[in-house]
């Protein structure tokens, strides 16, 4: 059974060093421009706190949150940005929001039968899945915030996280994509801060190796595969790397090369 202890506290740590960055901002500093387009800083932690509210409801209140899919159902392209706004205020006042409402899903997440199956978009996750998707998501954001604000961040062994959730949605790429599911397997081998890791069967013919960090930017769609130092082998590999998405939702729009390695 995963460690859902352990889990939450990776949480607790990657939503304390996006935190540390956008803590002591000048108020001037939130209406920066990120590289999602048309999103600031603002709008960066206004989606973390609205998703960590959604999440919490899912937790909570199921029943709530499958009437909120009413919604996203009527304009699904523009569901996440509508949400995201709906939490955007003064700095001060979204920077008490996302704290509050972290702490208030981490005790939920910790409160739900281990089994449960929490309802998400187009999908059901355990405590642990939901954990582990928060992660993943906390760590993109930030990424986005580290760009705008010129920083460069360590990789840590939380991007395991990231990397195993990228590996298990390779079918939804392709499903989101429009495209038939794969049934050749895929091996990935990835040099991570503390060793290598490794996910899918050795003998598979299609592979991924490479850095887990860019792994990682890949699935979180952070970075154009052009311009990290993957390499696929196989025709299934080379085309999953083109439409990788970790994320639920409609297929993202990623980003331009840019011609400089991360």
């Amino acid at each position: 059974m995963p460690d859902l202890a352990g889990l939450l506290a990776d949480l607790a740590a990657e939503s304390a060093d996006l935190d540390a960055r956008v803590g002591p901002l000048p108020e001037a500093h939130w209406a920066r421009l990120t590289p999602a387009d048309g999103w600031t800083i603002a709008h960066q932690i206004a989606h973390l706190a609205w998703t960590d509210h959604m999440a919490t409801l899912a937790a909570t209140d199921p029943e709530a949150f499958h009437a909120s899919l009413a919604t996203a159902a009527d304009d699904p392209f523009h569901f996440v940005d509508r949400g995201t706004e709906t939490f955007l205020g003064p700095p001060a006042e979204l920077l008490d929001r996302w704290r509050a409402g972290r702490a208030a899903l981490a005790e939920a997440l910790a409160g739900a039968p281990p089994k449960a199956k929490l309802p998400w978009y187009a999908t059901a996750m355990s405590p642990a899945s939901m954990v582990t998707a928060r992660i993943m998501e906390t760590w993109a954001h930030g990424q986005d915030v580290a760009d705008t604000l010129g920083h460069r961040r360590a990789p840590t062994d939380r991007l395991r996280h990231i990397a195993y959730l990228g590996f298990r949605t390779l079918g939804h790429s392709f499903m989101t994509h429009g495209r038939d599911v794969p049934t050749a397997p895929v091996r990935v081998e990835l040099v991570g801060p503390s060793g290598i890791w490794e996910y899918g069967p050795d003998e598979a013919t299609d592979r991924v190796v490479g850095p887990a960090l860019d792994f990682c930017l890949l699935v979180t769609q952070r970075r154009h595969r052009a311009d990290l130092a993957l390499v696929a082998t196989g025709p299934v590999a080379d085309e999953w790397l083109d439409i990788a998405q970790a994320f639920a939702g409609p297929p993202g729009v990623g980003r331009e090369p840019t011609g400089a390695r991360s």
